[in-house]
C-alpha cells in the first residue's frame, strides 16, 4: 500500500505584492547579480478631501489691535518735557515780575503769582499770564480792578495769644494759635462791621512770631502787603514788649541792651530799652529774631519770667482779652 503524500496549500501572501523590478534591477538579475530586496512601503493613506470653510465676518465686531512695544534705541537722546514756567527773559539781571510787584508794595509775591495766573496784570500795556517772566525795573505795571477788589476783601485779624500756643506750625503737644480764631472767641466789643465768614480763614497766616511762653498781640492776615510791612526784610515797624525780669542791671549792661549786642554772629539793630517799674522792662524793637529778648536778657544776667507784646506799629493790643480776637479796622495802620 502506497502511502499518500499530503500536499499542504501554499500560504497566501496577504502583504502588498512587491513592486515590479525596474529595468536596472532586471538587467542586474540577468547578469547574475542579486538585486536588493525591495523595501516594503507603508500602505497608502486614503486621501481625504478638504472642504474649504468660508470665513464669515461678524458685522460690527471690533478689530483688536496688537500693541507694538517701543524698543528704546541705545544712545538715543531722551526728549525732556517742556518746562511748566516761561523761559527766562533774555536779560537775566532783570527781576521777575512777581518780585518787582512785591518790591513796589503792590502785593505779596504769592498774591502776584495768583494775579498773574488770573490775567489781572499788564506790563507796558500787554497782559501777562505766565509765571516766571522777567521784566525791566522801569516797566509800567497795571493791575486790573478785579485784583484790587479781591485784595479789598482780604482781612487782618488781631489775636491776644495766650501762653502755651505756638504762632505758626503746630508742635508736638501744642496747638497753633490760629485754632482760637472762631466765632465764639470774637471780642464782643469789636467795632468792625465785618461778619465772620469761613473764607476769612483761607490763607490766613501769622505775620510774625511770638514764643510759646509769651503772650500778647499776634497778627494774622490774608493781605500780603500787611505781611510784608510787618515781617519783610526791610521792615521798620516797631514792636513793643513788656518784660518781667529777675536780677540786677547796671548802666553798662543797659547800654549793651540798647545797642552793640550780637546774636548768631549778626549785629542787632538799635533798641529802646527802659525800666517800666522795678520788675519790668520795656523793649521797643524793629526786628524779631527767634527768642531775641530772652537771649538778650540772658547775655546781661537777667532771667525773663514773663513777656507780653503790647503794640505792633500804630496798632496797640489795648483791652483785647486773652484768647480773643478782633478785625483790624480800616483806619488802623501798622
Amino acid at each position: 500500500m502506497t502511502r499518500s503524500t499530503l500536499k499542504l496549500p501554499k500560504p497566501v501572501d496577504r502583504t502588498t505584492p512587491p513592486k515590479p523590478l525596474t529595468s536596472r534591477a532586471r538587467r542586474a538579475q540577468q547578469l547574475g547579480h542579486r538585486a536588493p530586496a525591495p523595501v516594503p512601503q507603508p500602505p497608502a493613506a486614503v486621501p481625504v478631501k478638504a472642504v474649504p470653510v468660508k470665513a464669515v465676518p461678524v458685522k460690527g465686531a471690533p478689530v483688536k489691535a496688537v500693541p507694538v512695544k517701543a524698543v528704546p534705541v541705545k544712545g538715543a537722546p531722551v526728549k525732556a518735557p517742556p518746562p511748566a514756567r516761561a523761559p527766562l527773559h533774555e536779560n537775566p539781571e532783570d527781576p521777575r515780575l512777581s518780585k518787582l510787584m512785591s518790591e513796589r508794595g503792590l502785593c505779596s509775591r504769592r498774591e502776584a503769582d495768583e494775579w498773574i495766573e488770573n490775567g489781572w496784570v499788564r506790563v507796558n500795556g500787554e497782559a501777562v499770564n505766565t509765571l516766571g517772566v522777567r521784566v525791566p525795573r522801569d516797566a509800567k505795571i497795571d493791575i486790573d480792578a478785579e485784583a484790587k477788589r479781591h485784595q479789598g476783601e482780604q482781612v487782618t485779624i488781631l489775636l491776644h495769644k495766650p501762653v502755651g500756643y505756638v504762632s505758626g506750625q503746630p508742635e508736638p503737644g501744642y496747638q497753633p494759635a490760629i485754632v482760637l480764631i472762631k466765632p465764639e472767641n470774637r471780642w464782643a466789643e469789636d467795632p468792625s462791621p465785618l461778619k465772620f465768614r469761613p473764607t476769612h480763614l483761607r490763607n490766613l497766616a501769622p505775620a510774625g512770631r511770638l514764643d510759646i511762653d509769651s503772650t500778647g498781640l499776634l497778627v494774622f492776615t490774608q493781605d500780603g502787603r500787611v505781611a510784608r510791612r510787618l515781617i519783610g526784610q526791610d521792615s521798620a515797624v516797631e514792636k513793643e514788649y513788656l518784660v518781667r525780669v529777675e536780677g540786677t542791671l547796671d548802666e553798662e549792661s543797659m547800654a549793651l541792651l540798647r545797642h552793640g549786642m550780637e546774636l548768631d554772629g549778626v549785629k542787632l539793630k538799635p533798641a529802646k530799652v527802659s525800666w517800666q517799674n522795678e520788675q519790668q522792662l520795656r523793649f521797643v524793637l524793629r526786628e524779631g529774631r527767634k527768642r531775641q529778648i530772652r537771649r538778650m536778657c540772658e547775655r546781661v544776667g537777667l532771667i525773663v519770667t514773663g513777656l507780653k507784646r503790647v503794640r505792633s506799629g500804630g496798632v496797640p493790643l489795648g483791652s483785647l482779652p486773652v484768647g480773643q480776637w478782633r478785625y483790624l479796622r480800616r483806619e488802623e495802620r501798622f
